[in-house]
Protein backbone atom coordinates (compact mmCIF):
# COMPACT_ATOMS: atom_id res chain seq x y z
CA UNK A 1 0.00 0.00 0.00
CA UNK A 2 2.88 2.30 -0.41
CA UNK A 3 4.51 4.19 -3.65
CA UNK A 4 3.61 4.46 -7.30
CA UNK A 5 3.91 1.91 -9.72
CA UNK A 6 4.56 2.68 -14.04
CA UNK A 7 1.97 1.06 -15.84
CA UNK A 8 0.93 1.72 -19.40
CA UNK A 9 -2.86 3.53 -19.21
CA UNK A 10 -5.32 2.03 -22.09
CA UNK A 11 -5.42 4.01 -24.71
CA UNK A 12 -9.48 3.92 -25.10
CA UNK A 13 -12.02 1.86 -23.24
CA UNK A 14 -14.10 -0.40 -25.43
CA UNK A 15 -17.29 -2.38 -24.14
CA UNK A 16 -16.67 -6.36 -23.55
CA UNK A 17 -18.04 -8.79 -24.34
CA UNK A 18 -19.44 -12.35 -22.54
CA UNK A 19 -15.84 -13.76 -22.86
CA UNK A 20 -14.07 -10.50 -22.41
CA UNK A 21 -15.83 -10.41 -18.93
CA UNK A 22 -14.45 -12.71 -17.31
CA UNK A 23 -10.84 -11.76 -15.78
CA UNK A 24 -9.75 -8.14 -14.05
CA UNK A 25 -6.83 -6.54 -15.21
CA UNK A 26 -4.93 -5.22 -12.17
CA UNK A 27 -3.44 -2.36 -14.50
CA UNK A 28 -6.75 -0.63 -15.43
CA UNK A 29 -9.47 -2.47 -13.64
CA UNK A 30 -11.24 -1.52 -10.06
CA UNK A 31 -13.19 -4.54 -9.61
CA UNK A 32 -13.54 -4.35 -6.27
CA UNK A 33 -14.16 -1.48 -2.93
CA UNK A 34 -10.89 0.43 -3.50
CA UNK A 35 -9.00 -0.66 -6.07
CA UNK A 36 -7.67 -3.83 -6.85
CA UNK A 37 -5.13 -4.11 -3.62
CA UNK A 38 -7.72 -2.57 -1.51
CA UNK A 39 -5.61 0.61 -0.79
CA UNK A 40 -7.62 3.59 -3.07
CA UNK A 41 -4.32 3.98 -5.05
CA UNK A 42 -4.86 3.70 -8.59
CA UNK A 43 -1.68 2.78 -10.54
CA UNK A 44 -2.16 4.32 -14.07
CA UNK A 45 0.03 7.17 -15.32
CA UNK A 46 -0.15 9.47 -18.47
CA UNK A 47 -3.69 11.20 -16.26
CA UNK A 48 -4.20 15.03 -16.50
CA UNK A 49 -1.77 16.59 -13.70
CA UNK A 50 -4.41 19.35 -13.23
CA UNK A 51 -8.22 20.33 -14.58
CA UNK A 52 -9.80 23.02 -16.19
CA UNK A 53 -11.63 25.55 -14.33
CA UNK A 54 -15.09 23.68 -15.48
CA UNK A 55 -13.17 20.31 -15.17
CA UNK A 56 -12.15 17.34 -16.90
CA UNK A 57 -14.10 16.83 -20.14
CA UNK A 58 -17.38 15.30 -19.18
CA UNK A 59 -17.58 11.77 -21.84
CA UNK A 60 -21.27 10.83 -20.28
CA UNK A 61 -24.11 10.46 -17.86
CA UNK A 62 -26.02 7.68 -16.68
CA UNK A 63 -28.94 8.27 -14.72
CA UNK A 64 -31.56 5.75 -13.53
CA UNK A 65 -28.70 4.31 -10.95
CA UNK A 66 -31.26 4.48 -8.35
CA UNK A 67 -31.07 5.58 -4.29
CA UNK A 68 -27.98 4.80 -2.44
CA UNK A 69 -24.14 5.21 -1.47
CA UNK A 70 -22.24 2.57 -3.83
CA UNK A 71 -19.16 3.23 -5.51
CA UNK A 72 -18.60 1.20 -8.50
CA UNK A 73 -16.08 -1.32 -9.60
CA UNK A 74 -14.85 -1.58 -13.26
CA UNK A 75 -13.83 -4.60 -15.59
CA UNK A 76 -13.15 -5.07 -18.74
CA UNK A 77 -14.88 -2.23 -20.11
CA UNK A 78 -17.76 -2.90 -18.09
CA UNK A 79 -18.86 -0.36 -14.73
CA UNK A 80 -20.93 -2.32 -11.56
CA UNK A 81 -22.88 -0.65 -9.21
CA UNK A 82 -25.97 -0.60 -6.46
CA UNK A 83 -29.17 1.21 -6.19
CA UNK A 84 -32.67 1.54 -4.80
CA UNK A 85 -35.31 1.03 -7.71
CA UNK A 86 -38.72 0.82 -7.48
CA UNK A 87 -39.17 -2.37 -4.65
CA UNK A 88 -36.21 -3.78 -4.86
CA UNK A 89 -32.63 -3.07 -3.95
CA UNK A 90 -30.40 -3.94 -7.32
CA UNK A 91 -27.22 -4.32 -8.81
CA UNK A 92 -26.73 -2.95 -12.61
CA UNK A 93 -24.09 -3.02 -15.41
CA UNK A 94 -22.77 -0.19 -17.49
CA UNK A 95 -20.64 -0.54 -20.63
CA UNK A 96 -17.80 1.98 -19.92
CA UNK A 97 -17.39 3.84 -23.21
CA UNK A 98 -21.03 5.11 -23.41
CA UNK A 99 -22.94 5.13 -20.29
CA UNK A 100 -25.34 2.87 -21.69
CA UNK A 101 -26.64 -0.13 -19.65
CA UNK A 102 -26.53 -3.96 -20.32
CA UNK A 103 -28.15 -5.42 -17.46
CA UNK A 104 -29.76 -4.99 -14.30
CA UNK A 105 -30.88 -7.50 -11.48
CA UNK A 106 -32.44 -7.48 -8.02
CA UNK A 107 -30.34 -8.44 -5.26
CA UNK A 108 -33.27 -7.82 -2.29
CA UNK A 109 -36.37 -6.22 -1.73
CA UNK A 110 -35.71 -2.82 -1.06
CA UNK A 111 -36.02 -2.55 3.09
CA UNK A 112 -39.57 -0.68 4.73
CA UNK A 113 -36.98 1.44 6.60
CA UNK A 114 -34.26 2.32 4.73
CA UNK A 115 -30.60 2.64 6.63
CA UNK A 116 -31.70 4.60 8.99
CA UNK A 117 -32.97 7.39 7.04
CA UNK A 118 -30.09 6.85 4.35
CA UNK A 119 -31.71 5.06 1.40
CA UNK A 120 -30.07 2.23 -0.88
CA UNK A 121 -26.84 0.36 -0.53
CA UNK A 122 -23.44 1.30 0.35
CA UNK A 123 -21.43 -1.76 -1.20
CA UNK A 124 -19.09 -2.00 -3.55
CA UNK A 125 -20.07 -5.39 -6.09
CA UNK A 126 -16.71 -7.39 -6.02
CA UNK A 127 -15.46 -9.43 -9.28
CA UNK A 128 -13.57 -12.37 -9.55
CA UNK A 129 -13.58 -14.66 -12.54
CA UNK A 130 -16.38 -13.82 -14.60
CA UNK A 131 -18.82 -13.39 -10.71
CA UNK A 132 -20.02 -10.84 -9.55
CA UNK A 133 -21.11 -10.30 -5.76
CA UNK A 134 -23.23 -8.37 -4.04
CA UNK A 135 -24.44 -6.93 -0.36
CA UNK A 136 -27.55 -4.97 0.44
CA UNK A 137 -28.15 -3.27 3.56
CA UNK A 138 -30.38 -6.14 4.87
CA UNK A 139 -27.45 -8.61 4.98
CA UNK A 140 -28.87 -9.86 1.67
CA UNK A 141 -25.63 -11.30 -0.17
CA UNK A 142 -25.91 -12.46 -3.72
CA UNK A 143 -23.41 -14.00 -6.39
CA UNK A 144 -24.28 -12.98 -10.71
CA UNK A 145 -22.93 -14.20 -13.45
CA UNK A 146 -20.81 -10.66 -14.49
CA UNK A 147 -21.64 -11.29 -18.60
CA UNK A 148 -25.81 -11.53 -17.75
CA UNK A 149 -26.36 -10.48 -14.59
CA UNK A 150 -27.97 -13.81 -13.75
CA UNK A 151 -28.43 -14.46 -10.09
CA UNK A 152 -26.17 -17.85 -9.36
CA UNK A 153 -26.70 -18.38 -5.28
CA UNK A 154 -27.90 -15.86 -2.68
CA UNK A 155 -27.99 -16.03 1.38
CA UNK A 156 -28.93 -13.30 4.46
CA UNK A 157 -26.38 -12.60 7.40
CA UNK A 158 -29.16 -12.48 9.78
CA UNK A 159 -30.44 -15.77 8.41
CA UNK A 160 -27.36 -18.28 8.17
CA UNK A 161 -25.58 -16.29 10.71
CA UNK A 162 -27.59 -14.32 12.99
CA UNK A 163 -25.90 -11.27 11.69
CA UNK A 164 -26.23 -7.96 13.25
CA UNK A 165 -24.63 -4.11 13.21
CA UNK A 166 -23.44 -2.19 15.85
CA UNK A 167 -25.73 0.97 14.87
CA UNK A 168 -28.97 1.23 12.73
CA UNK A 169 -27.27 1.90 9.39
CA UNK A 170 -27.39 -1.74 7.96
CA UNK A 171 -24.90 -3.72 6.38
CA UNK A 172 -22.13 -1.41 4.50
CA UNK A 173 -19.29 -3.59 3.69
CA UNK A 174 -17.83 -4.73 0.27
CA UNK A 175 -16.86 -8.41 0.68
CA UNK A 176 -13.40 -9.42 0.08
CA UNK A 177 -12.60 -12.38 -2.20
CA UNK A 178 -9.43 -15.05 -1.61
CA UNK A 179 -8.67 -17.59 -2.16
CA UNK A 180 -11.15 -19.14 -3.68
CA UNK A 181 -13.59 -17.76 -0.38
CA UNK A 182 -15.58 -14.80 0.06
CA UNK A 183 -14.78 -13.00 3.32
CA UNK A 184 -17.61 -11.28 5.18
CA UNK A 185 -18.55 -9.70 8.27
CA UNK A 186 -21.83 -10.90 9.24
CA UNK A 187 -21.23 -9.48 13.16
CA UNK A 188 -23.09 -12.61 14.93
CA UNK A 189 -22.19 -14.04 18.36
CA UNK A 190 -21.05 -16.69 16.90
CA UNK A 191 -20.08 -15.27 13.59
CA UNK A 192 -18.36 -11.77 13.62
CA UNK A 193 -16.58 -12.44 10.29
CA UNK A 194 -17.29 -15.62 8.20
CA UNK A 195 -15.71 -17.42 5.11
CA UNK A 196 -18.19 -18.93 2.03
CA UNK A 197 -17.13 -20.48 -0.96
CA UNK A 198 -17.41 -18.78 -3.75
CA UNK A 199 -19.16 -21.55 -5.90
CA UNK A 200 -22.33 -22.36 -4.00
CA UNK A 201 -22.12 -19.27 -0.88
CA UNK A 202 -21.82 -22.41 1.28
CA UNK A 203 -19.88 -22.15 4.77
CA UNK A 204 -16.25 -22.55 5.21
CA UNK A 205 -15.90 -21.04 8.41
CA UNK A 206 -16.59 -18.77 10.82
CA UNK A 207 -14.71 -16.75 13.59
CA UNK A 208 -16.20 -15.87 16.90
CA UNK A 209 -15.40 -12.50 19.01
CA UNK A 210 -17.21 -12.68 21.82
CA UNK A 211 -16.98 -8.89 22.78
CA UNK A 212 -17.22 -7.88 19.46
CA UNK A 213 -20.75 -6.32 19.80
CA UNK A 214 -21.80 -6.57 15.88
CA UNK A 215 -20.62 -5.52 12.71
CA UNK A 216 -18.51 -2.34 11.42
CA UNK A 217 -19.24 -0.38 8.57
CA UNK A 218 -15.82 -0.95 7.52
CA UNK A 219 -14.31 -3.88 4.87
CA UNK A 220 -12.11 -6.29 5.48
CA UNK A 221 -8.41 -6.34 4.66
CA UNK A 222 -5.57 -9.14 4.70
CA UNK A 223 -2.47 -8.95 6.07
CA UNK A 224 0.63 -11.57 7.43
CA UNK A 225 2.75 -11.80 10.45
CA UNK A 226 5.68 -14.41 9.41
CA UNK A 227 3.67 -17.70 8.71
CA UNK A 228 0.26 -16.69 9.72
CA UNK A 229 -1.80 -14.76 7.57
CA UNK A 230 -5.03 -13.04 8.38
CA UNK A 231 -8.03 -11.03 7.67
CA UNK A 232 -8.99 -8.42 10.17
CA UNK A 233 -11.89 -5.32 10.58
CA UNK A 234 -13.53 -3.43 12.63
CA UNK A 235 -16.12 -4.49 14.73
CA UNK A 236 -18.49 -2.30 17.49
CA UNK A 237 -16.19 -2.64 20.32
CA UNK A 238 -12.77 -3.37 18.12
CA UNK A 239 -10.54 -3.78 15.51
CA UNK A 240 -9.62 -7.75 14.90
CA UNK A 241 -8.00 -10.03 12.93
CA UNK A 242 -8.57 -13.76 12.55
CA UNK A 243 -6.99 -16.64 10.29
CA UNK A 244 -7.14 -17.15 7.00
CA UNK A 245 -7.19 -20.80 6.82
CA UNK A 246 -9.64 -21.38 10.27
CA UNK A 247 -11.25 -18.39 11.55
CA UNK A 248 -8.96 -18.79 14.34
CA UNK A 249 -9.52 -15.14 16.77
CA UNK A 250 -5.80 -13.91 16.43
CA UNK A 251 -5.77 -10.39 17.96
CA UNK A 252 -8.06 -7.64 18.90
CA UNK A 253 -7.74 -3.78 19.44
CA UNK A 254 -10.00 -1.48 21.27
CA UNK A 255 -8.39 1.69 21.78
CA UNK A 256 -9.73 4.03 18.91
CA UNK A 257 -13.14 2.17 18.65
CA UNK A 258 -16.50 4.32 18.98
CA UNK A 259 -19.41 3.14 19.94
CA UNK A 260 -21.85 4.60 16.77
CA UNK A 261 -19.81 3.72 13.63
CA UNK A 262 -16.54 2.75 12.76
CA UNK A 263 -16.10 3.28 9.36
CA UNK A 264 -12.74 3.70 7.73
CA UNK A 265 -11.05 1.07 5.80
CA UNK A 266 -7.42 -0.17 7.68
CA UNK A 267 -4.19 0.43 6.00
CA UNK A 268 -1.75 -2.89 5.86
CA UNK A 269 2.04 -2.66 5.53
CA UNK A 270 3.84 -5.17 6.29
CA UNK A 271 3.87 -5.70 9.62
CA UNK A 272 1.95 -2.60 10.61
CA UNK A 273 -1.64 -1.55 10.51
CA UNK A 274 -3.29 1.64 10.66
CA UNK A 275 -6.58 1.94 12.13
CA UNK A 276 -9.16 5.44 12.52
CA UNK A 277 -12.34 6.38 13.48
CA UNK A 278 -14.61 9.25 14.01
CA UNK A 279 -16.80 10.52 16.78
CA UNK A 280 -15.88 11.85 19.94
CA UNK A 281 -14.43 8.56 21.17
CA UNK A 282 -12.71 7.71 17.79
CA UNK A 283 -8.94 8.28 17.26
CA UNK A 284 -5.95 7.07 15.33
CA UNK A 285 -3.53 4.51 15.80
CA UNK A 286 -0.78 2.50 14.33
CA UNK A 287 -0.34 -1.18 15.64
CA UNK A 288 2.47 -3.35 15.02
CA UNK A 289 1.71 -6.89 15.01
CA UNK A 290 4.11 -9.70 16.62
CA UNK A 291 3.79 -13.47 16.41
CA UNK A 292 2.97 -15.24 19.50
CA UNK A 293 4.60 -18.62 20.43
CA UNK A 294 0.32 -19.62 21.11
CA UNK A 295 -0.20 -19.22 17.17
CA UNK A 296 -1.77 -15.65 18.18
CA UNK A 297 -0.87 -12.11 17.40
CA UNK A 298 0.38 -9.59 19.54
CA UNK A 299 -0.98 -6.00 18.51
CA UNK A 300 0.81 -3.12 20.02
CA UNK A 301 0.74 0.41 19.40
CA UNK A 302 3.05 2.70 18.18
CA UNK A 303 1.65 5.74 18.44
CA UNK A 304 -1.75 6.33 19.13
CA UNK A 305 -3.87 9.79 18.61
CA UNK A 306 -7.21 11.22 20.31
CA UNK A 307 -10.49 12.19 18.10
CA UNK A 308 -9.11 16.00 18.28
CA UNK A 309 -5.77 15.07 16.97
CA UNK A 310 -6.05 13.06 13.88
CA UNK A 311 -8.90 11.17 13.18
CA UNK A 312 -11.17 10.29 9.81
CA UNK A 313 -14.92 9.65 9.96
CA UNK A 314 -14.80 8.53 6.89
CA UNK A 315 -13.50 9.12 3.25
CA UNK A 316 -10.35 6.98 3.61
CA UNK A 317 -6.97 7.49 3.55
CA UNK A 318 -3.97 6.08 1.22
CA UNK A 319 -0.25 5.07 1.81
CA UNK A 320 2.60 6.85 -0.30
CA UNK A 321 5.81 6.73 0.04
CA UNK A 322 5.48 6.53 3.95
CA UNK A 323 2.93 9.02 4.37
CA UNK A 324 -0.64 8.90 4.82
CA UNK A 325 -3.02 11.40 3.26
CA UNK A 326 -6.76 11.59 4.41
CA UNK A 327 -9.43 14.22 5.79
CA UNK A 328 -8.92 14.89 9.32
CA UNK A 329 -12.62 15.65 11.35
CA UNK A 330 -15.72 14.22 12.02
CA UNK A 331 -18.20 15.40 9.15
CA UNK A 332 -15.10 17.04 8.13
CA UNK A 333 -12.14 16.31 5.44
CA UNK A 334 -9.72 18.56 6.51
CA UNK A 335 -6.66 17.58 4.70
CA UNK A 336 -3.93 15.95 6.60
CA UNK A 337 -0.21 14.48 5.70
CA UNK A 338 1.34 12.08 8.44
CA UNK A 339 4.13 9.67 8.71
CA UNK A 340 2.83 5.81 8.90
CA UNK A 341 5.68 5.02 11.01
CA UNK A 342 5.74 8.17 13.69
CA UNK A 343 2.44 9.68 13.35
CA UNK A 344 4.10 13.26 12.73
CA UNK A 345 2.54 15.59 11.11
CA UNK A 346 3.73 16.49 8.28
CA UNK A 347 1.12 18.94 7.48
CA UNK A 348 -2.40 20.19 7.94
CA UNK A 349 -5.12 19.71 9.50
CA UNK A 350 -5.78 22.41 7.38
CA UNK A 351 -8.94 23.33 5.65
CA UNK A 352 -9.15 22.66 2.49
CA UNK A 353 -11.04 24.01 -0.72
CA UNK A 354 -14.41 21.61 0.39
CA UNK A 355 -16.63 21.32 3.04
CA UNK A 356 -18.37 18.08 4.71
CA UNK A 357 -16.49 14.49 4.95
CA UNK A 358 -13.60 13.82 1.67
CA UNK A 359 -13.63 10.45 -0.08
CA UNK A 360 -9.95 10.04 -0.97
CA UNK A 361 -8.23 7.99 -4.13
CA UNK A 362 -4.44 8.43 -5.29
CA UNK A 363 -3.72 8.62 -8.71
CA UNK A 364 -0.39 9.28 -10.73
CA UNK A 365 1.55 11.89 -8.55
CA UNK A 366 -2.21 13.41 -7.13
CA UNK A 367 -4.54 12.93 -4.64
CA UNK A 368 -8.49 13.30 -5.60
CA UNK A 369 -10.91 14.79 -2.76
CA UNK A 370 -13.83 14.10 -3.41
CA UNK A 371 -16.08 16.91 -0.71
CA UNK A 372 -19.18 15.61 0.67
CA UNK A 373 -20.54 18.88 -0.93
CA UNK A 374 -19.46 18.38 -4.12
CA UNK A 375 -16.55 20.09 -4.66
CA UNK A 376 -13.81 17.53 -6.61
CA UNK A 377 -10.13 19.15 -5.68
CA UNK A 378 -7.06 17.77 -6.94
CA UNK A 379 -3.92 17.84 -4.64
CA UNK A 380 -0.48 17.42 -4.92
CA UNK A 381 0.79 14.41 -3.52
CA UNK A 382 3.23 15.13 -1.64
CA UNK A 383 4.52 15.53 2.29
CA UNK A 384 6.14 19.07 1.80
CA UNK A 385 3.33 20.89 1.91
CA UNK A 386 -0.71 21.16 0.89
CA UNK A 387 -0.51 22.08 -2.63
CA UNK A 388 -4.31 22.38 -4.21
CA UNK A 389 -4.00 22.15 -8.18
CA UNK A 390 -7.36 21.63 -9.51
CA UNK A 391 -10.86 22.64 -8.33
CA UNK A 392 -14.42 22.21 -10.02
CA UNK A 393 -17.76 21.44 -8.60
CA UNK A 394 -20.24 18.08 -9.76
CA UNK A 395 -23.12 19.33 -11.76
CA UNK A 396 -26.91 18.10 -10.63
CA UNK A 397 -26.31 17.34 -7.47
CA UNK A 398 -29.09 15.09 -5.92
CA UNK A 399 -28.38 16.99 -2.47
CA UNK A 400 -28.03 14.36 -0.49
CA UNK A 401 -24.49 13.93 1.07
CA UNK A 402 -21.42 13.35 -2.07
CA UNK A 403 -20.28 9.99 0.03
CA UNK A 404 -19.04 7.36 -2.74
CA UNK A 405 -15.42 7.39 -3.31
CA UNK A 406 -13.78 8.60 -6.86
CA UNK A 407 -12.69 5.70 -8.96
CA UNK A 408 -10.33 5.74 -12.13
CA UNK A 409 -10.35 2.95 -14.68
CA UNK A 410 -8.42 2.88 -18.25
CA UNK A 411 -8.72 7.01 -18.02
CA UNK A 412 -11.77 7.47 -16.89
CA UNK A 413 -13.06 9.25 -13.37
CA UNK A 414 -16.48 7.70 -12.66
CA UNK A 415 -17.98 9.70 -9.80
CA UNK A 416 -21.37 8.67 -8.33
CA UNK A 417 -24.48 10.67 -6.63
CA UNK A 418 -27.54 8.46 -5.84
CA UNK A 419 -28.91 8.33 -9.35
CA UNK A 420 -26.32 9.92 -11.30
CA UNK A 421 -23.33 8.22 -12.53
CA UNK A 422 -20.57 10.82 -14.08
CA UNK A 423 -17.82 9.84 -16.12
CA UNK A 424 -15.14 12.09 -17.09
CA UNK A 425 -11.77 11.81 -19.52
CA UNK A 426 -8.36 12.47 -17.37
CA UNK A 427 -6.22 11.02 -19.77
CA UNK A 428 -3.53 13.29 -20.44
CA UNK A 429 -3.46 14.46 -24.47
CA UNK A 430 0.03 13.99 -26.19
Amino acid sequence: MGGWSTIVVLACAVAAGPDEATTANSTRDWPQWRGSHRDGICRETGLLQEWPAEGPPLLWKSTGRGAGYSTPTVVAGRVYGMGNRGDDEVVWCLDLATGNQLWVSPVAPKPARAGGGYEGPRCSPAFHDGKLYALGIQGDLACFEAATGKKVWSLNYKTRFAGRMMSTWGFSESPYIDDGKLIITPGGPEAAIAAVKLTDGSTVWTAKAPEGGGAGYSSIVEGQVGKTKYYATWLKSRFVGVAADSGKLLFEYPGVANTTANIPTAIVRDDHVFVTTGYSDGGAALLKLTAKPDGSIDATPVWKRASRELQNHHGGAVLLDGHLYFGHGHNQGNPVCVEFLTGKPKWGPTRGPGTGSAAVLAADGRLYFRYQNGLMALFDATPRELRVISTFTLPDQSGKPSWPHPVISAGRLLIRDQDTLLCYDVRRKS
